[in-house]
């Protein structure tokens, strides 16, 4: 037990990635069932959508769950009111100061986890009163912070900069790598592409196949101008890079970008016309196969606890 598992009531400090397109409530009830907790991404589904994601996640699991909400989401008032309203509690926000809901949340018993992309932006966390906070690394897949910190240097940074409980995000997908952010100050993990790529994923079994072959360097982190967007290597990412050394405006770049473009490639599996986004740490699933949640909380648990003992 430590304050992760204590704090959402879990058995192993291990966060799924609330992520567009793959994190549906099949995936969600399959990691809070196998003793992590299991996030429902809202981001890229219509309230009416989300609710009825949140109420077949409660029928599948008797385990906590929660929901990731972007705070640039567009209907981000009648998100959070549903939220409340059907009494999820747990809920990660991103993209955007937490400032505004904290409180609200808060008064409606809900605990609130905020990510980050530096020691600078969990400290405004912190004072905006947030129960714990996300550190994510410049190695993860879709939107990313800024900064470009990886998060080897991000960790410490933000276990330097606030006393609140901390979970390690961005190139995480074994429990080696869960035992070294631990071992820079974190309490736990989000994982985000491990899961993304398996069986319960709500992500097209094209797009899961097409990441599981990828090879170191197979991913860049491009659309700067806009929000920074870790894609994988294809048709798009050509187009964007092309774009981007003409010196393109964010209005081009946006006119290229369009609209339903990750839910082309990621949910319905399009290779060719699609934006795909996957994590750095994709190259070294290679091989491996689309997998069951459960085989893989089992792999992570006991690599973690394998590499503990190969230490002391």
């Amino acid at each position: 037990m430590n304050r992760i598992t204590s704090l959402f009531g879990i058995t192993y400090p291990i966060v799924q990635g609330g992520m567009v397109w793959c994190s549906g409530w099949r995936l969600a009830s399959a990691v809070s069932n196998a003793g992590g907790l299991g996030l429902l991404g809202a981001g890229s589904m219509h309230p009416d959508t989300l609710r009825e994601h949140i109420r077949k996640c409660r029928a599948a699991t008797s385990k906590p769950f929660g929901v990731n909400l972007p705070l640039m989401y567009p209907q981000i008032d009648e998100a959070m009111q549903l939220v409340a309203d059907e009494g999820v509690k747990i809920v990660f926000t991103s993209a955007g100061s937490p400032k505004k809901w904290t409180g609200w949340l808060h008064e409606r018993g809900i605990t609130v986890v905020h990510v980050v992309s530096s020691s600078r932006f969990a400290q405004k966390a912190e004072e905006a009163g947030v129960d714990a906070v996300v550190a994510e690394g410049f190695e993860a897949g879709g939107h990313n912070g800024r900064e470009e910190t990886t998060t080897l240097c991000l960790i410490p940074a933000v276990r330097r900069a606030t006393a609140l409980p901390l979970i390690a995000a961005g190139g995480i997908a074994t429990g080696e790598a869960m035992l070294a952010v631990r071992a820079l100050g974190a309490e736990g993990v989000q994982i985000g592409t491990r899961f993304a790529l398996t069986e319960e994923s709500s992500a097209s079994d094209v797009f899961k196949n097409y990441c599981l072959q990828l090879e170191e360097g197979d991913t860049r982190l491009l659309l700067k101008k806009l929000a920074p967007t870790r894609l994988v290597k294809g048709k798009f990412l050509d187009a964007v890079s092309v774009a981007e050394a003409s010196g393109a405006t964010e209005e081009q770049l946006r006119e290229l970008l369009g609209k339903g473009r990750a839910k082309r490639g990621i949910f319905e599996g399009d290779l060719e016309e699609g934006e795909l986004e996957i994590g750095q740490i994709a190259s070294l699933l290679k091989g491996k196969g689309i997998q069951p949640v459960a085989e893989v909380m089992d792999e992570l648990v006991q690599a973690y606890e394998n590499g503990l003992k190969a230490l002391l």
